[in-house]
């Protein structure tokens, strides 16, 4: 009955939030601190979220191991991402080390290893936050994710180094899984596309990698992460993530849930979270900084930098293991981070529009890495979106003789395309100056085959705002994003399943009318 009224308040708490634009999130959380209070004023004594604890875990396993679905190892070996992610954990840890001694005058172990729990960002909040987003796969989401995970592994060296505990002599054994890829990718074909694919995610993510990597000494954490991780080259590893989705999506709620009630903060606590929080910008401005030292342009480094401000769920590991009497005042600066965080992430990029004359002269003046086109050439139509229905575009309009180019802020789907004899390039729709600095002199008109529906309205908006009068055509799930699309100025827009239904008509009547 009590695990009932939990889901039942969360659901109101999470669409409250959702009312006032929001992210659910946030409601979950509130919802987790609103039953804590409820416990302790009806003096029910500590509610036991003994069960919640384990949903919320098999929540942050499930996520992990969907994040490591879509990542390639070629990724994390980057310069700006190892380096980014090392000198800011080593030079935030020293800033919250001499604010932390400074204000609250602690032994030096114990500064030291509070400073190293603040030093992390979150991997839950910024995985779910830019996967809700579609950019877990764009240029920044991929740095951010990268960043997180040196941050993740620094933490597990952090907790055996402060528990005293080293892993056991087994756990070298992880250094061979790559071995097992073969027999994981047979076991994905075999499984076929139901429910025997989902049971093989979830043995995969919670007993192999996360109880797996657990009895070893190591972080079930990065178990999760590491089996996601193996099969990101298969594919159908985006069909698993998504097979998975809802019931990843149900357990995190659970994680939310957990951190509010394991319990309400006394004053000390609350001062301790707000003094936290109000240092929370400087944190983003060191990955803003350090992202530009290594040569990324500003929106990138500003859009991962927004992904990496708060603080992280693995700081609350860090205090259960070695810092307990800790837990509750970081478990407020956390959730507190995170009120800030989300809403911020997902207002990150009108927020960079209004800031970017002052961000881009801090640009490095050099070649990026994330270096978008300068000119499409004689491109007669451009395809904003190279996924399935980007490709199909592609061929299409290419067999009828038309100059088409492609472009995509995943560079592997640039890879793809190159292989496969497509002309596509790295761009983000999303970048105003991207749309203000290409040079379209052929372009007649664009194609938006993007899946976020917030990315064709102002890639629109800033198409029809440097003066394109070119045809403007996009598809859409729902009516009324169909709507807002032609509203922001597009001249098409079609029904993506009706168009479907429609299409699959055409062929059939084809077959049994050739000549009508």
């Amino acid at each position: 009955m009590l695990e009932a009224s939990w889901i039942a308040f969360a659901f109101l708490m999470g669409l409250a939030a959702r009312f006032i634009g929001l992210p659910p999130l946030v409601g979950y959380l509130a919802a987790g601190f609103t039953l804590s209070g409820l416990g302790q004023y009806l003096h029910i004594g500590p509610l036991d979220s003994s069960i919640l604890t384990h949903i919320a875990h098999l929540g942050v396993l499930l996520l992990l191991f969907t994040v490591g679905l879509k990542l390639k190892l070629s990724n994390l070996v980057r310069i700006e991402v190892i380096g980014g992610g090392l000198l800011h954990f080593v030079i935030s840890s020293l800033l919250f080390l001499a604010a932390v001694v400074l204000i609250l005058e602690l032994p030096l172990r114990e500064a030291v290893l509070l400073s190293v729990a603040l030093s992390f960002s979150s991997t839950v909040l910024a995985a779910k936050v830019l996967e809700s987003k579609r950019e877990l796969r764009s240029f920044h989401g991929r740095l951010a994710i990268g960043v997180l995970i040196i941050q993740d592994l620094l933490a597990l060296v952090v907790m055996s180094l402060a528990n005293g505990e080293a892993p056991s002599p087994w756990a070298l054994l992880v250094f061979a899984l790559p071995l097992l890829r073969p027999l994981l990718f047979r076991l994905l074909d075999a499984s076929g596309h139901e429910e025997l694919m989902v049971l093989l995610g979830l043995l995969l993510a919670l007993v192999i990698g996360g109880y797996g990597f657990e009895s070893l000494g190591l972080s079930s954490e990065l178990g999760a992460l590491a089996f996601g991780a193996m099969l990101a080259r298969h594919k159908r590893a985006i069909e698993l993530s998504n097979a998975l989705w809802s019931i990843k999506e149900v357990f995190l709620v659970g994680f939310f849930l957990q951190i509010g009630i394991s319990g309400l903060p006394g004053p000390d606590a609350l001062a301790f979270a707000v003094v936290m929080a109000l240092l929370l910008p400087f944190k983003g401005l060191l990955f803003f900084v350090l992202f530009v030292m290594f040569r990324l342009r500003a929106r990138s480094a500003f859009l991962g930098s927004v992904s990496l401000t708060n603080y992280s769920e693995f700081g609350l590991i860090v205090a259960s293991v070695v810092l307990p009497q800790w837990l509750i005042p970081l478990a407020i600066t956390v959730a507190l981070s995170f009120v800030i965080s989300a809403p911020l992430t997902r207002l990150a990029h009108p927020l960079y529009k209004r800031l970017a004359r002052w961000l881009i002269p801090l640009e490095r003046d050099t070649e990026h890495p994330d270096e978008q086109p300068l000119s499409l050439g004689n491109a007669q139509i451009v395809i904003m979106g190279m996924g399935r229905t980007g490709r199909a575009a592609f061929d299409y309009l290419r067999a009828k003789g038309f100059e088409v180019v492609g472009l995509d802020s995943d560079p592997v789907v640039i890879e793809a395309c190159a292989k496969a004899g497509r002309r596509a390039l790295f761009a983000d729709g999303e970048d105003q100056m991207l749309w203000q600095r290409l040079d379209m002199p052929c372009v007649e008109a664009v194609i938006l085959a993007l899946n976020d529906a917030e990315t064709k309205i102002i890639s629109i908006g800033q198409l029809r705002e440097r003066g394109f009068p070119g045809l403007i055509a996009s598809h859409a799930m729902y009516e009324d994003i169909a709507q807002r699309i032609l509203e922001a100025g597009a001249d098409r827009t079609y029904l993506t399943m009706s168009e479907a239904g429609a299409g699959l008509a055409e062929h059939v009547a084809h077959e049994l009318r050739p000549g009508a």
